[in-house]
């Protein structure tokens, strides 16, 4: 069965259907699903989600374009949400150069708070990183040592991979490896092991080919394990196998 490492079925975009699209996900061959907190307000609705769905688990964490909002009683109000049963990661979390909606040194404090607080539940984290890359690197070389996680929606080049493999952190591929303009992240599936690749979607963001522009869902997925299937050149089978094995060992489920 596919493992759905990352996904948004708490988002507006999902509203309309939600609930039939979400009881169709077995029937099609997705066995788990990992719901992502983005949003304060998204790490509530991700935990009632979990707890509604046998097959879906939640992280708990602040994105940073919209950690602006964080102060002591909300970051405790997410320590509480940890603890709660089937919240399996801290994320998504880290730094977002791109739309620069928080100050750099806004987003860097509670990057590291929220690191803190996966090595405080022993959970790993899910790291989001867009035109941040030395930093984002910085980050983690300094506050992520022992952690385990993913760095989701990897957009950063074979030789920044490698460093994360060699910290011991997955590498999440989504539907930008199925692009014809995606030299970068088909080179990155080339260069690391298996044993280090997550499938994702992002829904209902960024669907592959041939649903680019689509609202995105996890019954995507195939087109994007067709692909990592081609360029490692083994079956797609192998590939849904392994990444659900690389998931459930990383989110212990």
């Amino acid at each position: 069965m596919i493992f759905e490492s990352h996904a948004h079925y708490d988002d507006e975009q999902f509203e309309e259907d939600r609930t039939e699209l979400l009881n169709s996900m077995q029937e099609n061959g997705i066995g788990t699903i990992i719901n992502v907190g983005a949003t304060f307000q998204s790490c509530t609705e991700v935990v009632q989600l979990a707890q509604e769905y046998p097959f879906i688990y939640a992280a708990v964490g602040v994105h940073p374009d919209e950690v602006g909002i964080l102060d002591e009683e909300k970051f405790a109000y997410l320590r509480e949400q940890c603890k709660k049963d089937k919240v399996v990661a801290v994320g998504e979390i880290g730094l977002d150069y791109y739309w620069d909606n928080e100050s750099h040194e806004i987003q860097k404090k509670w990057f590291q708070r929220q690191l803190e607080l996966a090595r405080e539940f022993n959970l790993p984290v899910i790291i989001h990183s867009r035109d941040a890359a030395a930093d984002t690197l910085e980050m983690m070389q300094q506050h992520a040592k022992g952690l385990r996680g993913v760095i989701h929606c990897f957009s950063y080049s074979k030789e920044i991979a490698q460093e994360y493999v060699k910290m011991g952190f997955h590498i999440g591929v989504g539907g930008v490896v199925t692009f014809k303009n995606s030299k970068k992240l088909k080179e990155v599936v080339a260069d690391i092991p298996m044993e280090k690749i997550l499938l994702e979607t992002d829904s209902p963001y960024l669907a592959p080919a041939p649903n680019r522009g689509k609202r995105n869902s996890s019954l995507n997925i195939p087109y994007i394990a067709q692909e990592i299937a081609q360029i490692k050149g083994i079956s797609y089978d192998e590939v849904v196998a392994r990444t659900e094995k690389n998931g459930r060992d990383l989110f212990r489920i």
